[in-house]
C-alpha cells in the first residue's frame, strides 16, 4: 500500500492519496481544488487515480472532487447520510456513487469502509482503511473534520455560518455519540485528520499531522466526557468566529464546484481602469505588504497583505462574492499563485489585476500610531479604540474602553464606529488592525489609524482589563 499526505498551509487542510502498488489503482480523500499535486504524486508512483471521495460538504475550501474526477475519469464516492437539507445536488451524475454507514469498496487490495460520524455536519463520514494484503484488521481512519489531533470538529458552522438556526446543539449531541462510537474502536488505529492547527473548523487543533486513537482517548479533551450535557457545553464554548465565506463554500460544494477550465483569466489593466472599477462599485484588494500600503495606496482599496500565510482567510471574510474583484499585486509574477489561493476558497470573480506601479500617482497614506503615542490620547471622548481580534482574545485581555468588533464583522457593523472621532484599530500584532483601518478608510473614514504595536507592547504601555 502507498499512502501520501498533502497539506495546504494557507487553509490548514490535509488530503490523502491511497494507492495499491499491485494493481496501480489510487484513491484521493478530501482533495483540494488545485489537483496538480495529486496528479504529480500518482504519476511518480505509477498509479492511476480511479476513486475520489470526501468526508463531508466542506465549508472552508472548495472541494476538488469534481475537478479531479473530470481530469482522471475517477468515480466519486459521496455521503448519502444526514438529512435531506444536506444532500449533494450533483449526486445523480453518472460518475457519482452514494455511500452509507457500513458500505465499503476496494481500491486494489485496500478496503475502504464508511463510518457515519455526524456532529460537525449531519452527513459527515469517516473512512476506515484496511490493507488486506497485510492483514484483515484495519490500519487507521481518515477522520476528516471529526477527530483532530487534540480536538474534534465544531458543530456550530451550519448555524453560525450558514444560518441554520437551532442546529448547533443538535450537532454537538451527535458529536458526543460519534465520539462514544470511536471509544469502542481499537487503540492502535492511526488517525489521519482533515485539518491541523490554524483551521477554524475547531478551537484547539494540534499541529501534529497524525495521531493514534489510543493517544486521543487519553489526551483529547473530547474523549474525557461521559456526561452528554457537559460535553455539549464544553464543545460549544469558545469556538472562534467562523469566516464569512464558509456559508458560500457550503453552497458551492453542495451544488458542485465549477471546473477551473471554465473560468476566465483576469485582465491586466492600468490606473484609469482601476479608478473606473472602484467608481462602479467593484472591490479592490491590495495584496502588497503593510509598509508599502501605508506609504501610499489607491483610495478605496483594502489592504490584505500576502505576507501572512492565511491571508485568504481575511479575503474570505471581506470579499463580496456577488460583485467583480480587482487585485493589486506585489509583483505581476505572483498572479498564478494568487488565483490558485483565491479560487481555493471560491473567489472566482477576479476580473482585473494590477501591478504595484498602479499606486505611483494620486495615492494616499494610511495613518499609523504606536502604543506610546496612543497612551496620551486614551480617555478622550474624541478617541475610540476598535479591537478587531476575536471575542475569545478580547475576553482574555484588552485595552480599557476598547470596542470589540472582530475584523470579519466590521463591514456589517460600521454603524457602531463614529466617523467624527479618531478611530484606532488594534489587534495582536498589527496585521488585522491594518486591514481594518484600510477598510474604514475605503468606507470614507478620514481619521482611521492602525495601531502598529503588538500585544506584548500595548499590554504593557496601555491600561488593560479582562472581561472575565
Amino acid at each position: 500500500m502507498i499512502l501520501r499526505y498533502f497539506y495546504d498551509d494557507r487553509l490548514a487542510q490535509a488530503s490523502y492519496l491511497v494507492g495499491c502498488a499491485k494493481t496501480g489503482e489510487a484513491l484521493v480523500i478530501d482533495p483540494a481544488r488545485n489537483i496538480a499535486p495529486y496528479l504529480k504524486a500518482a504519476a511518480r508512483e505509477g498509479l492511476q487515480i480511479t476513486h475520489v471521495t470526501e468526508t463531508h460538504i466542506h465549508a472552508d475550501f472548495v472541494s476538488g472532487s469534481r475537478e479531479l474526477a473530470a481530469a482522471t475519469g475517477a468515480s466519486i464516492y459521496l455521503s448519502d447520510m444526514g438529512d435531506a437539507e444536506w444532500k449533494y445536488a450533483y449526486a445523480a451524475d453518472s460518475n457519482v456513487i452514494l455511500v452509507r454507514d457500513g458500505d465499503s469498496w476496494m481500491v486494489g487490495n485496500v478496503r475502504i469502509e464508511v463510518l457515519h460520524t455526524p456532529g460537525h455536519t449531519p452527513e459527515h463520514i469517516a473512512f476506515q482503511l484496511t490493507d488486506t494484503a497485510a492483514s484483515n484488521r484495519p490500519m487507521g481512519v481518515f477522520t476528516g473534520d471529526f477527530v483532530f489531533v487534540g480536538d474534534v470538529g465544531r458543530p456550530d458552522l451550519l448555524e453560525e455560518a450558514a444560518g441554520y438556526v437551532g442546529t448547533k446543539e443538535v450537532g454537538a449531541r451527535a458529536q458526543f455519540q460519534s465520539v462514544a462510537r470511536f471509544k469502542t474502536l481499537p487503540d492502535y488505529l492511526q488517525i489521519w485528520p482533515g485539518h491541523g492547527a490554524g483551521s477554524a473548523c475547531g478551537k484547539a487543533l494540534g499541529a501534529i499531522p497524525s495521531t493514534t486513537l489510543g493517544y486521543e482517548k487519553f489526551a483529547n479533551p473530547a474523549f474525557q466526557f461521559d456526561d452528554e450535557d457537559a460535553f455539549v457545553q464544553w464543545l460549544l464554548d469558545g469556538q472562534p468566529e467562523p469566516p464569512r465565506y464558509f456559508a458560500q463554500m457550503k453552497r458551492v460544494n453542495k451544488l458542485g464546484p465549477v471546473l477551473l477550465q471554465t473560468l476566465t483569466r483576469p485582465s491586466l489593466l492600468e490606473r484609469p481602469q482601476l479608478d473606473a472599477l472602484l467608481a462602479a462599485g467593484s472591490q479592490a484588494f491590495d495584496l502588497r505588504d503593510r509598509g508599502a500600503f501605508a506609504r501610499g495606496h489607491v483610495p478605496g482599496t483594502i489592504n490584505i497583505p500576502m505576507e501572512e500565510t492565511n491571508y485568504t482567510t481575511y479575503v474570505g471574510w471581506l470579499v463580496n462574492f456577488d460583485c467583480p474583484l480587482a487585485v493589486i499585486l506585489p509583483e505581476l509574477d505572483v498572479l498564478p499563485e494568487v488565483l490558485a489561493d483565491l479560487r481555493a476558497i471560491g473567489v472566482d470573480n477576479v476580473t482585473a489585476c494590477f501591478g504595484p506601479t498602479v499606486v505611483a500617482q494620486a495615492s494616499q497614506p494610511l495613518p499609523l500610531i504606536a502604543a506610546d503615542a496612543l497612551a496620551g490620547l486614551l480617555g478622550s471622548d474624541n478617541v475610540l479604540v476598535v479591537d478587531v481580534r476575536g471575542r475569545t482574545e478580547y475576553n482574555a485581555e484588552h485595552i480599557r474602553g476598547a470596542l470589540n468588533i472582530p475584523l470579519g464583522y466590521l463591514p456589517r457593523r460600521l454603524n457602531e464606529v463614529p466617523s467624527d472621532k479618531m478611530v484606532v484599530t488594534q489587534c495582536a500584532g498589527g496585521y488585522r488592525s491594518q486591514i481594518a483601518a484600510s477598510l474604514l478608510q475605503a468606507a470614507g473614514y478620514t481619521n482611521a489609524f492602525s495601531l502598529t504595536s503588538g500585544e506584548s507592547i500595548w499590554s504593557e504601555l496601555l491600561p488593560t482589563e479582562s472581561a472575565a
